[in-house]
């Protein structure tokens, strides 16, 4: 059942100006900021209404106008509220601390599709696929690997990728967390000292030498060549190989392309052309298996569907 709920704001200088609509949805991550689980609703949001209250027709205010979704600059049809616990949770904050500190696991993630879920052995998309971990973060420190599939955080279900950031972010740093992962196709459980997000957690990477050796190739359709240090040092890969080409074959239609840094097939590690090739032999004839890449420094788990 979808709730009523209204705005008050002063749009282009006309004040009490009071629009109204309807919640869309709750909890929505946006590219801007995946720390905050904003309300979406149709309600009329135009300059001089951001930063006005949100409430229901009880006259509770539920959140706090921020931002709209505009092709033309002009309100559009979607609105974005910040929700008022959160709001409230930052005053509290600036007021004892003088700043606002989120929580920080440090780990890159993306979602978990159906063709992903199946080469990991799940039995529905859902959870919180790690692409990455970032060296010298909580989440190393607690033994979270590539592959992870998080699917709890201190005791709240990830159904989305996109919840993830959101519930570490509420964390207080330096306190202890609990997680359940799917690794192997089994679940296991690891506690994370949550650590302070950075200005810029990418700068928390770091990178690593390779090492060179000859081509290889195998029937995904693949040649690849080895990585040397400095390529490998530019992306802050420790090891990977290279795609040197990419011919017709199951690779190709997942999406891998020349230039790639392969990390991971199968979720064993890719160190080197010799043991590409040694992955590509111990494939399963059919199903669908998962490759880690690395494309002009972001991670991403493709799913290769085996003929």
């Amino acid at each position: 059942k979808k709730k009523k709920k209204m705005a008050i704001g002063a749009p282009f200088g006309f004040e009490r100006s009071v629009p109204a609509g309807i919640v869309s949805a709750k909890g929505r991550s946006l590219p801007n900021d995946s720390y905050v689980p904003f309300i979406q609703t149709d309600v009329a949001i135009n300059p001089g209404n951001s930063g006005g209250p949100l409430f229901n027709l009880s006259g509770e205010v539920v959140g706090i106008n921020s931002q709209i979704f505009s092709r033309s600059g002009g309100y559009m049809g979607v609105s974005f509220a910040i929700p008022i616990d959160m709001a409230m949770d930052v005053v509290s904050q600036i007021k004892e601390y003088g700043k606002v500190s989120r929580g920080w696991l440090g780990v890159l993630i993306q979602e978990v599709d159906r063709d992903l879920a199946e080469s990991f052995g799940l039995d529905q998309p859902k959870g919180a696929l790690v692409s990455q971990v970032l060296e010298d973060s909580p989440a190393e420190a607690a033994g979270i690997q590539a592959g992870d599939i998080i699917v709890s955080f201190n005791g709240e279900t990830i159904y989305r990728s996109s919840e993830l950031p959101r519930w570490v972010g509420r964390v207080k740093p330096e306190t202890d967390a609990d997680m359940v992962v799917i690794r192997d196709g089994k679940e296991k459980k690891l506690e994370v000292t949550i650590g302070l997000l950075p200005d810029d957690p990418e700068m928390a990477l770091r990178g690593a030498a390779g090492q060179a050796a000859p081509d290889g190739a195998n029937a995904l359709g693949l040649k690849v060549r080895a990585a040397s240090a400095a390529e490998l040092s530019r992306l802050d890969l420790k090891a990977g190989v290279i795609v040197a080409e990419v011919g017709d074959g199951p690779a190709a239609k997942a999406g891998i392309a020349s230039g790639d840094i392969l990390v991971t097939l199968n979720n064993k590690a890719v160190n080197d052309p010799e043991s590409f090739s040694e992955g590509g032999a111990g494939l399963p004839e059919s199903g669908t298996v998962a490759a880690l890449i690395n494309r002009d420094g972001n991670p991403r788990f493709l799913p290769i569907k085996l003929p």
